[in-house]
């Protein structure tokens, strides 16, 4: 364990598990840091299934916030900026890592990692899962999404899961206490660091798909999209680069 990591946080480290969100929900001690070297059942956001190689990250930060629904949704965007944070410390590279709203983290254009909130009685899970020695094949994901990157197959360098993790949760708390003053902090920061600002994006609800200019993040969170009927607050979509008839955003 690192000397800067947060008092009071627990640490677990476990050899395999379904999930390090289910494993954290069932904890009696919060807040805690759980990592797997291998998940069984791990999931992506709406459900999807999230490969799970040995080697790469697997960890959730279990908090018991007392903040409503929609503070407790900006953490999304703490947990980003706080890995986005460790990952700079660790290789040095600030150049190579971009932001994707609401909280991937890119490297050299492609998805290196996926973040996933849940909440269950009264218990917050921010699940991280991070590309650090492979990535699933580009043909894997959906159509128009961004391929799939390693951490060692883009920049040769080799970090571990607990390296990531000495370094990933003092930057969270870090960010913690950034957003417990002014969130609006936390959103400048995410916006100096985020892809595709002021250029062409497709937002696809669950409901309905609009296209625009990626203009900024609201005070709520929610990304503001230059339409042609206007401005669009859009809380939460998957984000696409590009127009559908653009083909750099294929």
């Amino acid at each position: 364990m690192s000397a800067d990591w947060p008092t009071g946080v627990g640490r677990h480290t476990l050899d395999t598990v379904d999930s390090t969100n289910a494993f954290g929900f069932r904890l009696t001690e919060v807040p805690a840091w759980v990592v797997a070297a291998e998940q069984t059942a791990g999931r992506g956001r709406r459900g999807r299934a999230w490969s799970s190689p040995p080697g790469n990250f697997y960890g959730s930060l279990i908090l018991a916030p007392d903040d409503p629904p929609e503070r407790m949704a900006l953490r999304s965007f703490v947990a980003a900026l706080a890995l986005r944070d460790a990952l700079v410390a660790l290789t040095g590279l600030p150049q190579v890592f971009a932001l994707k709203w609401p909280n991937d983290v890119l490297l050299n254009g492609g998805k290196l990692s996926g973040i996933l909130l849940e909440g269950q009685a009264g218990r917050l899970a921010i699940g991280i899962g991070v590309n650090l020695i492979g990535a699933p094949p580009a043909a894997s994901v959906e159509p128009r999404a961004l391929p799939p990157v390693s951490l060692k197959g883009e920049t040769g360098l080799h970090i571990t899961p607990l390296q990531l993790l000495d370094r990933l949760a003092p930057a969270f708390a870090a960010r913690e206490a950034q957003l417990a003053a002014d969130f609006d902090t936390i959103r400048h920061d995410f916006l100096s660091h985020a892809a595709r600002v002021g250029e062409p994006i497709t937002a696809r609800t669950m409901s309905a798909t609009h296209e625009g200019v990626f203009r900024t993040i609201d005070a709520s969170g929610a990304l503001i999209l230059d339409t042609a009927e206007g401005p669009l607050p859009i809380p939460a979509a998957d984000i696409f680069f590009g127009r559908r008839s653009d083909a750099s955003g294929h």
